[in-house]
């Protein structure tokens, strides 16, 4: 650790780097839990949520794993191992939960324009998959998480759910697909916007934007020293931090890797731009009102999942096909084409290397999507909606996605397409690494670092009552308890303004 230096910065209970859902999330989680605590937010843009978290940078789905079929794989004996989309749909009813406080706590109209019921369809085409499909819903359904969901073969069915996905398809193909009501559609960018809004209008929040975090010390007195550089006037800003939060999307492993703590060593990133076919078409947008996925290709990986989204995006509705894969060098959209190269450090080449070699599948479908024509997307936009005509669609650029490569024991290096939590030994600094579906389950991860990292606080009765006034499902597992799940989703959709599933 360096030592002190001739002037002292000033002290700040909390730093947060990057003003995404993440750190919108832990900051006023941390302030209703604490509202003594003094937080510092950076942001290297001019105003938040202008990345990952913007509407337009992601497909807004609140993932609650009724449509992903990526989250329930077969088994080799031909179950379906339903154990993540438990997870990740109890994990969004937290966020709902979260959500829903806030709303009942604040007389905030901000937040109030986020969340909007869509429904979620999965459609599958082919025997086999279908016969997947009867499966999954047979094993969902089991759960009180999934009550309401329906599975359909019948045609007709289908074209009433979803229109466009049915005109024109040949009658003799095999389908199905099932339906929750329950599903929603969700502005991450305007639910980000208006919790900064409530944290910056609470004592002993700043927040610093066109601020690029460029040092991080930790200090001979456990403290953290953050330098960012005013982006306008090239001035730098200094301030000491007893916790600090890396939750820059993108941009997190480089300060991860700043930060020299042990458990940073070996993880890298492998980055993913995204792009969306967007409807131009007001009398197709109009017809179509649902979320709608499909199943990736035999080898493709799960970012490749299509899926024909209903959006709406500042009051207005939107019509998405995609995603269709990119590659890129930079970590952010925003970010710079020596992001990736400057990630590559001793203690992770040799994880990324071997995770290279593992996925080569994933570098050849990459460059297949690089090489797509105009006509090669278009083909695949009519795989779904077989009446799709080029003149109503245009190309979007989406997002930017920085999956996570970390140390194997076995494998050397993996590729994770999840969210990591790295956090320090001590807890004094964590980061958030990843993607899909971070932003609809940022409260239970932003609930579990703060567990981890305020210890002792959070055991108080003070901290598990607040805890449990903010989830009231907060210690229950809602997988086990129906009659929870029904109390807790009547009351949230209520606040929420969301469909309520009927028996």
């Amino acid at each position: 650790m360096s030592q002190p230096n001739a002037t002292t910065p000033p002290l700040t209970d909390v730093v947060l780097i990057g003003a995404g859902i993440m750190s919108a999330t832990l900051g006023l989680m941390l302030k209703e839990l604490d509202p003594t605590l003094s937080i510092t937010i950076f942001e290297r843009l001019d105003v938040a949520a202008a990345e990952s978290s913007d509407a337009w940078n992601n497909a807004g789905t609140g993932h609650s794993a009724f449509c992903e079929l990526n989250y329930t794989p077969e088994r080799p004996d031909g179950s379906i191992d339903i154990s993540k989309a438990l997870k990740i749909a109890e994990q969004f009813e937290q966020s709902k939960q979260f959500w829903a406080y806030l709303i009942e706590t604040y007389d905030v109209h901000e937040i109030q324009r986020f969340v909007n019921h869509i429904p979620h369809l999965s459609f599958v085409m082919g025997a086999e998959n279908v016969e997947f499909l009867r499966k999954r819903h047979a094993a969902l359904t089991e759960s009180a998480l999934f009550k309401g969901m329906k599975y359909t073969q019948d045609r007709a069915e289908m074209a009433d759910w979803m229109p466009l996905i049915m005109e024109g398809r040949d009658p003799a193909q095999t389908v199905a697909a099932t339906r929750m009501d329950l599903g929603t559609d969700v502005n991450f960018g305007s639910l980000t916007r208006g919790m900064f809004y409530l944290l910056q209008e609470k004592p002993g929040v700043t927040v610093h934007f066109h601020h690029e975090v460029e040092k991080l010390r930790h200090k001979f007195d456990g403290a953290w020293s953050v330098q960012a550089e005013n982006l306008d006037t090239g001035e730098n800003l200094k301030v000491r931090a007893r916790f600090v939060f890396i939750g820059a999307g993108g941009g997190s492993l480089p300060l991860l890797e700043k930060s020299g703590i042990p458990e940073a060593n070996g993880f890298g990133g492998f980055p993913v731009s995204g792009q969306w076919l967007r409807c131009t078409n007001p009398a197709i947008i109009a017809r179509h009102e649902a979320k709608v996925y499909g199943k990736a290709s035999v080898g493709s990986p799960p970012m490749s999942v299509p899926h024909l989204d209903t959006r709406l995006i500042d009051g207005e509705k939107q019509l998405l096909f995609g995603p269709y894969a990119g590659f890129s060098t930079k970590f952010l959209k925003t970010g710079s084409y020596f992001d990736l190269p400057a990630s590559i450090q001793f203690g992770n080449v040799k994880p990324m290397i071997m995770a290279g070699l593992k996925n080569l599948s994933l570098t050849k479908y990459l460059i297949q999507q690089v090489r797509q024509s105009p006509q090669d997307r278009l083909a695949a936009l009519r795989e779904y909606m077989p009446e799709a005509q080029a003149p109503d669609w245009e190309l979007a650029i989406a997002g930017q996605r920085v999956q996570v490569i970390k140390k194997d024991k076995k494998e050397g290096g993996v590729l994770e397409f999840g969210t990591e939590v790295v956090t320090a030994t001590d807890g004094s600094i964590a980061a958030l690494l990843g993607a899909s579906p971070g932003a609809s389950t940022a409260v239970s991860i932003m609930l579990g670092l703060v567990q981890k990292c305020f210890p002792e606080q959070s055991a108080t009765p003070e901290w598990q009552a607040k805890f449990r006034q903010m989830i009231p499902s907060f210690g229950h597992t809602l997988a086990e308890e129906p009659e929870l799940v029904a109390q807790i989703r009547a009351r949230t959709s209520a606040l929420l303004g969301l469909v309520e599933v009927e028996g």
